[in-house]
């Protein structure tokens, strides 16, 4: 069907007159008639009824009707969503990241976004596995490495490691370790090294799981360690972005950790223009700076951190 003569139907139908339908298009009313019959012969059917008052839909007409007017809302939606400003950001936008940063970083987070654009739709993606944003299985990844696609844009987020933390209630409990040695009374919680994670994690609980720890708890995923720590169940194995925000952690052993791990933005080439896109990779780049200058706080207090 012609996009013209369903526009010209459309404000036909609407208006309920082929002189008011005119005005509003800006054509004669004759011109408006032609293309209505026109419309009527392709089809092989008739749209409206005429009679001295106005225009009445057929039933045909009504089913036409139904059909160009969701156009009309999803060209006018569309239209918005191009016109749209960072003072007007709204739409669904599909984000990935890995369940531990996700769920106890990101989340966390996120009224404060809400709070600047509340009409944006997040579709959030928590999982291990890397989705492929040239194919837009997501349209903005948060991961633990760099990304290896291509047409993708990147930024390196922050850097962090894997460190052990307990609460002071556990500790008061069971005794603060001073050596590796220390820690084989004590219970250990962390992800299984077989677990998909991050590999530098994955080696530093390897390492503490061979020191001959009496009690383990296997969690797999860090939001299930932290939760463990939390209800002084253990030391956990913990990314270092959590200390500012869980004032209850304490650091257990400060010379070990991880070896750093790069956390990266990326999102498809083709949404380097999208509003959306580009309020919440600003959004986190605040919030990472935030956590950068508290971590640099907390550097200068304690030397040992460094």
């Amino acid at each position: 069907m012609d996009w013209d003569k369903l526009r010209i139907f459309h404000a036909v139908a609407d208006a309920g007159s082929l002189t008011h339908a005119g005005d509003v298009l800006h054509l004669s009313q004759s011109a408006v008639s032609r293309q209505i019959r026109a419309l009527e012969d392709s089809l092989g059917t008739t749209l409206f009824h005429r009679h001295a008052r106005g225009l009445i839909l057929t039933e045909q007409g009504e089913l036409l009707f139904e059909a160009t007017s969701s156009m009309v809302r999803k060209l006018d939606t569309t239209a918005a969503r191009i016109r749209d400003s960072e003072e007007n950001v709204f739409g669904e936008l599909k984000v990935t990241t890995t369940t531990g940063f996700g769920s106890m970083w990101l989340v966390p987070r996120l009224a404060k976004l809400y709070d600047r654009y509340p009409d944006l739709k997040i579709d959030l993606m928590l999982e291990e596995r890397v989705l492929d944003l040239p194919m837009r299985e997501a349209d903005v990844a948060i991961r633990m490495k760099e990304p290896n696609q291509q047409d993708l844009i990147r930024r390196r987020l922050l850097n962090i490691r894997m460190r052990l933390y307990a609460t002071p209630e556990y500790l008061a409990k069971a005794g603060v370790p001073e050596t590796l040695d220390d820690l084989g009374p004590h219970r250990l919680i962390c992800q299984n090294p077989q677990t998909p994670q991050v590999s530098s994690g994955a080696v530093l609980s390897q390492m503490l799981l061979a020191r001959n720890i009496s009690s383990t708890l296997m969690v797999n995923n860090y939001f299930g360690v932290l939760q463990g720590v939390l209800n002084h169940v253990g030391i956990g194995v913990l990314p270092d972005y959590l200390s500012g925000d869980f004032l209850n952690l304490t650091r257990v052993l400060p010379d070990i950790q991880s070896s750093e791990v790069p956390v990266f933005l990326a999102f498809p080439e083709e949404l380097r223009a999208s509003r959306r896109v580009a309020a919440f990779r600003d959004f986190v780049l605040e919030e990472i700076q935030s956590l950068r200058r508290q971590q640099s706080e907390e550097q200068v207090a304690d030397p040992s951190e460094g």
